[in-house]
């Protein structure tokens, strides 16, 4: 019953912006860390972003300076805005919500993508 939604992908040209948004359908993003994933056509998913709950943020060195995660808890929203496209981010990019099991266990959610192209 749990739903993360993703949206914003699109067809750019490189140098250019989008924001990703993804909503989820219960309230289990303001205790929870989130994230951005991507998976471009053979090549393994990759981590892009993360943001904690205290909104402390990590990057993949690949978009560190271009790519800004954050989050609004009240509307159960994690955003991913992008800027200066390249080609090479060309992706599937996935939401992740990552909620604690226990005290050394955890239970990912996924939302099913949302397709980001790069291309002039």
């Amino acid at each position: 019953q749990v739903r993360l939604v993703e949206s914003g992908g699109d067809l750019v040209q490189p140098g250019g912006s989008l924001r990703l948004s993804c909503v989820a359908s219960g309230s289990i993003f303001s205790d929870n860390d989130l994230g951005w994933y991507r998976q471009a056509p053979g090549k393994q998913r990759e981590l892009v972003a993360r943001i904690t709950r205290g909104r402390s943020t990590n990057y993949a060195d690949s978009v560190k300076g271009r790519f800004t995660i954050s989050r609004d808890n009240e509307k159960n929203t994690v955003y991913l805005q992008m800027h200066s496209l390249k080609p090479e981010d060309t992706a599937v990019y996935v939401c992740n919500c990552r909620v604690p099991w226990g005290s050394v266990s955890f239970v990912d959610y996924w939302g099913q993508g949302t397709q980001v192209t790069v291309s002039s």
